[in-house]
């Protein structure tokens, strides 16, 4: 199994935790103050492996680019994670949690129109699958 695998279900193991353990830390406070704390704990580490674990020597390869994509990047993060906090905050975590997901599918039309990657049958199937799914888990 190639790295990159193991590091993406690694990823979505403790993606599954982190949704269930934020919805029980935002008990008796505002879903705002509980991402500003997560965030902070993200920050904190983030930067811990960056200059301890891996190390700065990157620093001097950042582009105008780089800079702008990430910070890019960066932002449509945190109005994920302030929607998706909010959401969890009223619903049940498991339904935001589904209806979040789906959003592999924008990621894969974004990265067939934006980044020339190969759409393949496999994908769109996929991609089908992912929204068929979302649909018969919020179906009311």
């Amino acid at each position: 199994m190639e790295r990159w695998v193991i590091y993406a279900i690694v990823s979505m193991l403790f993606a599954g935790l982190t949704s269930v353990l934020a919805k029980s830390g935002l008990k008796g406070i505002s879903s705002d103050l509980g991402l500003a704390i997560r965030t902070a704990v993200v920050f904190i580490l983030v930067t811990l492996n960056v200059t301890v674990l891996t190390g700065v020597k990157d620093f001097s390869n950042l582009t105008k680019n780089n800079l702008i994509f990430l910070a890019l990047s960066g932002l449509t993060t945190s109005l994920s994670w302030i929607f998706y906090y909010r959401a969890m905050k009223e619903g049940e975590v498991s339904m935001v949690a589904s209806i979040d997901k789906a959003s592999i599918v924008v990621t894969i039309l974004l990265s067939f129109l934006i980044l020339k990657e190969p759409m393949t049958a496999k994908l769109l199937v996929g991609g089908v699958f992912i929204l068929v799914g979302m649909m018969i888990l919020i179906w009311k």
